[in-house]
């Protein structure tokens, strides 16, 4: 982990392949993924240099104050199946979801997630992220379900960038059945539209590489649910930082 531009990363730049249709691409190993009804992904396969996402894996691993909490789901008590940690800013509304509310840790406390947050910033103009979940796997049996990232302190339309570091894991995206909007329109809302009509898929699959990063934008969070399945090949370590705003 050196210090300089980028917050102290060496960020990759250059990667060949084509894009796909409903795709755009450019030389940042940007892959930009239009779902349609004003939702969008933003995928980079080496957004972080494959030997200094090493270094970072190895001071996350060691160095963040990792926890297992119980949560609630449909109603049941569970051990959630990773370990996470919380960083943010100081004054902003405490998060609070599957009915835990974890500590928020101080950005000023681990450096190199500073550094981390500068690069992102870059690489992304005009976006701000002011908190960090950050989420350990330890093999295949540890995952997230489906859900949305939708409570109300990230607003309606909230930009949400997932780093990842370690061994490469599936992300899935699916659209949300009709019947299940989540709460009322907010003015100004695009309506919503059949996945459909508008030519795009109801599903998308992502492997997430080391030092990989994707951001989901606009009604993403609305309109689709997302997921970190169990995979019985999924033998080692991974460590993701998803950044996101609270209002």
């Amino acid at each position: 982990m050196t210090t300089g531009d980028s917050g102290g990363l060496h960020l990759c730049t250059a990667e060949q392949g084509g894009a796909t249709a409903g795709e755009k691409s450019d030389c940042r190993t940007r892959r930009v993924i239009e779902l349609g009804n004003g939702s969008e992904v933003i995928y980079m396969s080496r957004f972080i240099n494959y030997d200094e996402s090493w270094d970072y894996l190895e001071y996350l691993n060691k160095n963040i104050p990792w926890n297992r909490p119980t949560i609630r789901v449909f109603g049941r008590s569970c051990v959630q199946p990773r370990d996470s940690c919380y960083v943010a800013s100081e004054g902003l509304p405490q998060l609070v979801y599957s009915g835990y509310q974890p500590h928020a840790y101080s950005w000023d406390e681990f450096p190199p997630l500073k550094d981390i947050l500068t690069a992102v910033h870059k690489a992304l103009p005009g976006s701000r992220f002011n908190s960090l979940l950050l989420n350990r796997y330890k093999g295949g049996d540890d995952y997230v379900g489906w859900h949305a990232d939708d409570e109300k302190l990230y607003g309606p339309t909230p930009e949400i960038a997932s780093l990842s570091f370690g061994c490469e894991r599936e992300f899935l995206l699916k659209k949300r059945p009709d019947k299940t909007p989540r709460g009322k329109k907010t003015s100004g809302e695009q309506p919503k539209k059949q996945s459909k009509k508008d030519g795009s898929p109801d599903k998308h699959s992502f492997v997430l590489k080391h030092g990989s990063l994707l951001v989901m934008r606009g009604y993403t969070q609305r309109d689709w649910l997302h997921s970190v399945p169990k995979r019985v090949k999924a033998d080692s370590l991974r460590i993701n930082l998803t950044f996101r705003l609270v209002l």
